[in-house]
């Protein structure tokens, strides 16, 4: 055989080899761990399952998402600590997050600043996209928005009167004194542990209250435990499902602009079922052994003076002063509009 002939067959030899290793590096798939306090069966958790779901149909299988709920992974300071050595490579997250990454949208958290869906929804669409801007300059990037509910403050003996916040425990969120300084300011006893030592901590008596939404209360049933719930919204929750930067680059570029909008479809369809699921959380709690107890106008009006309060706190110390003007000039103008 000749020299060229032989160099000929090697190379063909190679090409074949290359021709069926294609198929293979092609179907690669990129593994995407995503961590949540939501518990499993949770509106959180589902709208995760089925954005997982739709990502593996979109990128035909090179995507896969894998969900770990319900807090398996450590508490939120854990999960982005984990994601910022790669363990981890994203998750759904709320305001202890947003404190560590960038805390502009802890603004939406503000106490009696946002009273209703509609005023939460007109400030969102002109915050939502600065909010993203600022978290993804400090490399995370933003999937979609999606609310967790109304805050209200369950207690294990009734609270209605702002004069009587002082007696009670108070749980607050580890890793954010600016926001247990803003709890002594209202008058309440704050006591910072981690949001996954809720339930001994209320059984031990460390802590005798918790601000929560009802589904969470519900979901991880800690309203057994603080049986009373005060029927004044006290602010929204927002959470938001976020990527590492690093994670999001690993995706091939060509799904990025169409997972994104399944992200976003997802954030969308969440929305809707917490703000439905929520009254029907207190109704479900109630059945077994909640009480709702009614906050009238004379004392809500003290309740909103004490949280306003608190205003320069969180001005000052919690999120950019720029950002709270915005904000708080958004809500006014939405009023203003809406009388």
């Amino acid at each position: 055989m000749s020299r060229r002939a032989y160099s000929q067959q090697i190379l063909a030899v190679f090409a074949l080899m290359v021709a069926l290793l294609l198929p293979d590096m092609a179907m690669a798939t990129v593994t995407i761990k995503l961590a949540t306090l939501a518990p499993e069966g949770s509106t959180w958790h589902k709208g995760l399952r089925q954005m997982a779901d739709e990502w593996s149909e979109i990128t035909h299988g090179e995507v896969e998402v894998k969900i770990y709920a319900g807090g398996v992974v450590g508490n939120e300071t854990v999960m982005l600590r984990k994601m910022r050595i790669g363990q981890l490579h994203g998750g759904a997250v709320t305001n202890s997050a947003f404190l560590e990454i960038e805390p502009s949208a802890q603004v939406i958290q503000t106490p009696m600043l946002i009273r209703d869906n509609d005023e939460l929804d007109y400030v969102m669409t002109t915050m939502g996209p600065e909010f993203e801007r600022r978290i993804e300059a400090n490399g995370f990037k933003v999937l979609n928005w999606g609310d967790a509910g109304w805050v209200h403050m369950f207690t294990k003996t009734p609270l209605t009167q702002s004069s009587h916040v002082g007696d009670h425990k108070m749980f607050a969120w580890e890793g954010d004194p600016a926001a247990v300084e803003m709890y002594r300011k209202g008058g309440f006893r704050p006591v910072v542990i981690a949001v996954t030592d809720m339930m001994p901590s209320l059984q031990s008596g460390m802590i005798d209250a918790f601000p929560a939404t009802p589904l969470t209360a519900l979901a991880f049933q800690w309203f057994a435990l603080a049986p009373n719930m005060m029927d004044l919204p006290w602010a929204p929750l927002m959470g938001a499902t976020i990527l590492t930067d690093d994670a999001w680059a690993m995706i091939p570029a060509q799904y990025h602009d169409a997972l994104l909008a399944s992200a976003r479809r997802t954030g969308e369809g969440i929305k809707g079922q917490v703000r439905s699921q929520d009254t029907k959380a207190v109704e479900v709690m109630k059945k077994y052994g909640l009480t709702v107890n009614h906050v009238d106008d004379a004392e809500r009006a003290l309740w909103i003076s004490g949280a306003e309060a608190t205003y320069p706190i969180v001005r000052e110390k919690m999120v950019p002063p720029e950002i709270f003007d915005q904000t708080k000039a958004l809500v006014e103008q939405y009023r203003a509009a809406h009388p």
